[in-house]
């Protein structure tokens, strides 16, 4: 569907607020003279003058951008000093200012109010900079100065930032080929060029089939089951795609899990599952399933140019893994426990199919409406009974109070200040003592133009690279479920749970406490500070915070928060392995040795066969529309497991000393959330816990020992 005309209001809303309306006219003359990219932006906190931007203003603001930045490096290249830390690492560190401020704008405009415009943009201009990339990295003037240092580090006077900054710029220019030969050199720089309009394109697919199907229901019998809030909703969405008198169900989470859980027609349920699972495998203009073959392949060769056997040995040198030996090793492990519990939830529910002469056995579209009658039936607990306590504001308020009590921050309104979005809420953060500590936006809820899921980037990172404090700009996406006429929106528990996660994400950007703006992160690393903050979620004593009802303000009885307590390893064995099924099919993808002429769904069909799959459960992500593996976490999707070790041991010590205990809350900032990205991820961790991490913990909380 279009993106421009015949849109919803809130897409409008944003092309408005980025003066689309004004290049749609032909108003483009100013798009360099007066371009906000590339004058001071006077705002408050020096926030990006979203109010101000167009996308016209992108392409210029990139080539000046690359243009400044050759020109550093090439002046650290031809300096005729011999290098040191401070004339080649630190000046590295430095350069690309402007790109970075641009790329971090551009990058969180693309994913949370993108137009057709800026997808076309997007597509011209990552393989520019991907070809600007590998001219620094490929610089051998540049790698033989590295290398002098490197070679040098044990005699160099440097701290233990400085030490890892050095070693990871060397070894980045190790990976990126410095050391090949010319030809292979050559080779390597047009794949990284295809690789990254490939990457885009997959996006971009994903993001077109995930708006183009809709589900308009006209007969208010399809709506039996459902509840009263999800049907206001329902129908609030059909007014305004031009569908007044109907109801929209749509494949965005929001619109779409309600459906599965509560909708009695079961063919129905069938079509909207079927529309999602299927999304980029349609064989239409949108199909990602060669796009995936040939970004697979591309990877592949890349890797063996590079002297490695497959690409995820490439990847995985540099996380906390290691090795996809490793990493198999602990996802077949939690495999073997967790599919017997899958197995006893299937044998659950068919019962209740059973009981109720159904007539037919459980499949994929029907695990959450079942699901949710074994809640109610082992739990006495059902979704329609938590949403009333979970209103938007008051959870939003409770991590604000929980990173109060851990770190001593306030959040204060910003009412005047340029936004990405007009939805979008701003907010000062400041330290105990008052002083500023960076600024939050939070973008809670679905748009076409917005990418599925949650996320948290940042406009502007934490560093004082060029000799100033530069304060984090942060940027907290999710797709939440909206209000209805004079209700609130009202979180389910899992989007409560995700809404801890991504401001554990924000933490870690508004914490840190790092010189550099070059950083070496993991994902197998980088979810333990928001898959802990997720703990804090369902803790009575934050529950009876947050928890209260949007109409009484009645706080959540201790009867509720006991079912909530009792229904913690409730569908985990489904969590389990369809997440675990997803990670498996990316570790398949990224440790094939052969990727020539590739069918990834026969191969995605094949190898979940193989392993052992039941019927019933579908990979989290299946491969035609599997986007964290085209964002950072190709062959690393594991991570969240991986991660999983680590925040459920790591939260122990919280419940061992107090959940809100300042002695802990201190040793976590200092060690992990302040160095994050600056030093070797399993000395972190020893750092805080004073030891390794056991899987113990994990076992317990998804109750698979």
């Amino acid at each position: 569907m279009p993106l421009i005309e015949g849109t919803a209001p809130m897409l409008r809303a944003c092309l408005l607020t980025m003066g689309v309306l004004a290049m749609l006219t032909g108003c483009n003359g100013h798009a360099t003279a007066d371009n906000p990219l590339l004058t001071a932006s006077n705002t408050p906190f020096d926030v990006p003058p979203f109010d101000r931007l167009e996308p016209v203003h992108f392409e210029p603001a990139f080539a000046e951008g690359m243009r400044r930045e050759r020109a550093e490096v090439a002046a650290i290249a031809g300096n005729p000093e011999a290098p040191t830390f401070a004339n080649t690492v630190a000046a590295l560190d430095r350069a690309g200012e402007l790109l970075r401020e641009v790329e971090h704008i551009f990058d969180g405009l693309t994913g949370s109010c993108t137009s057709e415009e800026l997808q076309q943009i997007n597509q011209r201009i990552s393989p520019q900079l991907a070809a600007h990339r590998d001219a620094i990295q490929l610089d051998p003037q540049i790698f033989a100065r590295l290398r002098i240092l490197h070679d040098a580090r044990d005699t160099l006077d440097l701290d233990p930032e400085q030490r890892h900054l050095l070693d990871y710029m060397y070894r980045s220019g190790v990976r990126a080929g410095a050391l090949l030969a010319p030809p292979d050199q050559a080779r390597l720089r047009e794949i990284n060029q295809a690789l990254s309009g490939l990457e885009v394109r997959f996006d971009d697919n994903l993001l077109a089939e995930t708006n183009a199907f809709e589900l308009v229901l006209t007969d208010p019998a399809d709506l039996d089951g459902l509840p009263a809030p999800v049907i206001a909703a329902a129908a609030a969405a059909a007014t305004d795609a031009g569908h007044p008198g109907a109801w929209l169900f749509t494949t965005h989470k929001p619109s779409l899990l309600p459906f599965l859980t509560y909708a009695r027609n079961r063919e129905l349920r069938q079509r909207l599952f079927t529309a999602y699972t299927r999304r980029g495998n349609q064989g239409n203009a949108h199909d990602n399933t060669g796009i995936l073959a040939e970004v697979l392949a591309l990877r592949l060769e890349r890797a063996r140019l590079l002297g490695y056997e497959t690409y995820a040995d490439y990847v995985l040198e540099r996380r906390m893994a290691g090795s996809p030996a490793r990493v198999y090793d602990l996802l077949d492990r939690l495999w073997e426990a967790s599919l017997p519990v899958a197995r006893a939830e299937v044998a659950a529910m068919q019962r209740i199919i059973d009981r109720e002469d159904g007539g037919f056995p459980l499949a994929p579209w029907d695990w959450w409406y079942y699901a949710e009658k074994v809640r109610k039936q082992d739990y006495d607990l059902d979704d329609s009974e938590l949403r009333p306590y979970f209103e938007l504001a008051r959870v939003r308020d409770g991590v604000f109070w929980v990173a109060n009590q851990l770190y001593g921050l306030e959040f204060t309104p910003l009412a005047d200040i340029p936004r990405p979005h007009p939805e979008a809420e701003a907010f000062e953060v400041k330290e105990r003592d008052g002083s500023h500590c960076a600024v939050i936006y939070l973008d809670y809820h679905p748009r076409p133009g917005k990418g599925q899921g949650a996320w948290c980037g940042t406009y502007r990172s934490q560093n004082r690279s060029q000799g100033r404090e530069v304060d984090p700009i942060v940027d907290l996406v999710c797709n939440f479920t909206r209000s209805s006429g004079d209700t609130p929106a009202l979180l389910s528990l899992d989007e409560v749970e995700t809404l801890f996660h991504e401001f554990g994400h924000a933490l870690d950007s508004m914490l840190s406490d790092v010189t550099y703006n070059t950083l070496d992160r993991s994902a197998d690393f980088s979810e333990l500070p928001s898959q802990i903050m997720e703990h804090w979620a369902l803790e009575p004593e934050v529950l009876r915070h947050y928890g209260r009802h949007y109409r009484t303000g009645e706080v959540i009885p201790d009867a509720l928060i006991a079912k909530i307590g009792a229904s913690k390893h409730f569908n985990q064995g489904f969590a389990t392995v369809e997440y675990l099924a997803a990670s498996l099919l990316d570790m398949k993808l990224h440790t094939l040795r052969d990727a020539a002429a590739l069918d990834v769904m026969a191969l995605e069909r094949t190898y979940l066969q193989e392993v052992g799959l039941i019927p019933q459960i579908v990979p989290r992500y299946r491969a035609s529309y599997f986007g964290h593996i085209m964002g950072g976490y190709a062959a690393g999707y594991y991570g969240y497991i991986w991660c999983g070790v680590l925040d459920n041991d790591a939260f122990e010590a919280f419940s061992e000393a107090g959940i809100f205990d300042q002695a802990t809350a201190e040793r976590f900032r200092r060690t992990i959330l302040a160095r994050n990205g600056t030093a070797d991820f399993m000395q972190m961790y020893l750092d805080f816990r004073g030891r390794e991490p056991r899987i113990e913990p994990l076992l317990r909380a998804r109750g698979l020992l």
